[in-house]
């Protein structure tokens, strides 16, 4: 592991030197996975977000969208329990949720909130009343719309006991640091990690709130496309799922995602997959290393 002082470089011998769990049993001992997200115009968010938790290796999964794209997602997804929410009249998810999203909370051990949320007000909303049902233990990542929220309000996750993973691009970390990043990402990176008490993967910069910090050095140009930050997301989500700690989910997420990009290169050129094609090779990543 590396020291405080330092950042060190994720690679296969890093990795292999800090396996991952491999449950044993069934389902249940692989985590329950809860995604919420996804406006009226933005449910493959979440769908991208939750099949990445699955191939990363979670055991079951819930979504939890808008109510119009609730059907057609539980056809897309068929391995998922699927709920809708209640949307407001522009098609975003409205924050005061229904009792049944609570009780799904509250039985999760995973849960990864933002994927597809396009309305930062409902969204906080949302947030502290998921946050406040979910359990003691559980882990949650928040992405996208969900960081925006919490930079409106720095203090939502102070005293809270879940361990957090927040999993910003750099436009989301400069809402969250107040000002636009420096060059240096993964001070950066520290930085966030410090000011929130999270874990903060960064751009494949990864630090924890202890200090300790990593860098993920094969992430190429092709990752820079739509719907990718929410499989990074599904990613961190599934392998905390299998109960890894916040700072391996990051580090071996780093790792699959962009790792996973470059073996879409020889087919479709550096920046011609897509976000769907590298959950496809989300779990024999993991699986080689």
């Amino acid at each position: 592991m590396p020291s405080p002082s330092e950042e060190q470089v994720i690679t296969p011998r890093v990795l292999r030197a800090w396996p991952l769990p491999d449950p044993q049993g069934g389902k249940e001992s692989r985590g329950t996975v809860l995604v919420v997200g996804g406006s009226r115009f933005t449910p493959g968010a979440v769908l991208l977000a939750g099949v990445a938790a699955l191939r990363a290796g979670a055991g079951r999964l819930q979504l939890a969208v808008t109510g119009s794209t609730a059907a057609a997602l539980s056809i897309a997804v068929p391995e998922a329990k699927v709920v809708g929410l209640p949307e407001t009249d522009g098609g975003s998810v409205a924050g005061d949720v229904p009792d049944q999203l609570l009780e799904l909370a509250a039985g999760a051990d995973v849960l990864a909130i933002g994927s597809g949320l396009d309305d930062v007000g409902e969204t906080g909303r949302l947030l502290h009343r998921v946050l406040d049902a979910a359990g003691k233990e559980a882990a949650v990542v928040l992405d996208a719309y969900a960081l925006g929220a919490l930079s409106k309000e720095p203090d939502l996750l102070a005293g809270r006991p879940q361990p957090v993973v927040l999993t910003p691009n750099v436009t989301e970390a400069e809402h969250l640091l107040g000002r636009k990043p420096r060059e240096d990402l993964a001070a950066e990176a520290r930085e966030l990690a410090h000011r929130y008490d999270c874990t903060v993967s960064l751009y494949g910069h990864i630090a924890a709130p202890d200090g300790r910090a990593w860098r993920e050095e094969s992430g190429d140009a092709g990752l820079g496309t739509s719907g990718s930050g929410d499989v990074r997301a599904g990613i961190v989500a599934g392998l905390l799922g299998r109960g890894a700690e916040p700072a391996q989910a990051a580090c071996w997420a780093a790792f699959a995602h962009s790792v996973s990009g470059q073996r879409l290169a020889p087919r479709f050129g550096r920046t011609g997959f897509l976000a769907r094609e590298l959950v496809d090779e989300v779990a024999y990543t993991i699986a080689t290393v």
